[in-house]
């Protein structure tokens, strides 16, 4: 087992051809290591969002190399991206992305289902929803449906969904951004401590106060990555 998740070599990505060619990526290396709570700054248009796509199997790159938990993952076919994606990666994103008409627990099993269940029969993905659940604080709103919930409970949903499959890295996408100052507070807190029992966290963010909490920091500007910092001033469990 290798000590970096994840080891990005050159990484380029162009949308379209010709004159109206857009380089969203312009060579990027980056290594995150097991474990590591690692945030991605920078302004609108640097790549940021181009990156997490490409990290987290969502999109290819057009050249150079991408490596996740030993396996080059830059070329892989729709299907089989896919596959990596659900077993291997756990998405937060800023709209919580939760389907209306069902419970927080059946939004949560909802990984399983895509993946044919993991051999696990549906009382033990019922069982194994509830348990996330629960590890987030949301055990007795199980049964409740996103429109009972506020901002801060959905987004706990949505990370009990992305920790269902156990997977190698944790891609949290602005996940604070349509919180309140409280609810912020207690999503960040829920991320030091899924940190603190080994998780490996990725975080797009364009708020300096959220990425003190990242052990380390990278900053994107016209597709590169301009600085990459160890974050010396984060506490854990420091206010926002």
């Amino acid at each position: 087992m290798t000590e970096n998740l994840i080891e990005i070599t050159n990484l380029v990505k162009v949308y379209g051809k010709g004159e109206i060619a857009v380089h969203a990526l312009r060579g990027v290396d980056l290594q995150v290591q097991r474990g590591e709570f690692l945030a991605i700054m920078g302004p609108s248009g640097s790549g940021k969002s181009t990156l997490m796509n490409i990290l987290g199997c969502l999109d290819r790159p057009t050249d150079g190399t991408y490596v996740l938990d030993g396996e080059d993952v830059s070329r892989l076919r729709k299907p089989r991206l896919a596959s990596v994606r659900n077993r291997q990666i756990g998405f937060v994103f800023q709209s919580y992305n939760l389907l209306p008409r069902l419970t927080a627990v059946k939004n949560v099993m909802l990984p399983l289902l895509y993946n044919g269940h993991q051999n696990l029969s549906d009382a033990e993905c019922h069982e194994r929803a509830v348990a996330a659940l629960e590890a987030v604080g949301l055990g007795d709103r199980a049964h409740h449906r996103p429109n009972e919930l506020s901002g801060g409970q959905q987004q706990r949903v949505a990370i009990a969904r992305a920790l269902i499959n156990n997977p190698s890295i944790i891609l949290a996408d602005e996940p604070t951004g349509n919180l309140d100052t409280q609810s912020s507070q207690e999503i960040i807190e829920l991320l030091h401590q899924l940190h603190e029992q080994g998780a490996t966290i990725v975080m797009v963010t364009h708020e300096p106060g959220l990425a003190e909490h990242a052990e380390r920091v990278i900053f994107l500007r016209d597709g590169q990555i301009v600085s990459d910092q160890l974050n010396g001033q984060r506490r854990k469990g420091g206010k926002l």
